[in-house]
């Protein structure tokens, strides 16, 4: 298991349409083989700051997920929305257990 937290820093003019365009991108990816979970939250006290936590079933999974077209959508149509460049960090699971994703 493999869980990934990208933070994302959008433009406050933009904040409607990435949550729309996240949205529709978190829905798609939870249809693939590869993905146990793909949350998107919003920061409570800074609305234009959000995290994807994505957990991955295994080490591949990251690059099949960046192969399909709802993430291609999803990166072209948020990239002008970013008020700086997302960053992501990588865990590891410790709990619960991978078998219980």
């Amino acid at each position: 298991m493999l869980i990934v937290q990208v933070h994302v820093k959008v433009r406050p003019d933009s904040i409607g349409a990435f949550i729309e365009a996240t949205r529709e991108n978190a829905k798609n990816s939870l249809l693939e083989k590869g993905i146990a979970r793909f949350d998107v939250i919003q920061q409570a006290d800074d609305p234009s700051s959000f995290i994807l936590i994505e957990a991955y079933r295994d080490d591949d999974a990251p690059a099949r997920h960046k192969e399909t077209s709802h993430y291609n959508i999803w990166r072209d149509a948020v990239d002008g929305m970013m008020a700086e460049p997302r960053t992501g960090i990588k865990y590891i699971n410790i709990f619960p257990d991978d078998k219980k994703w």
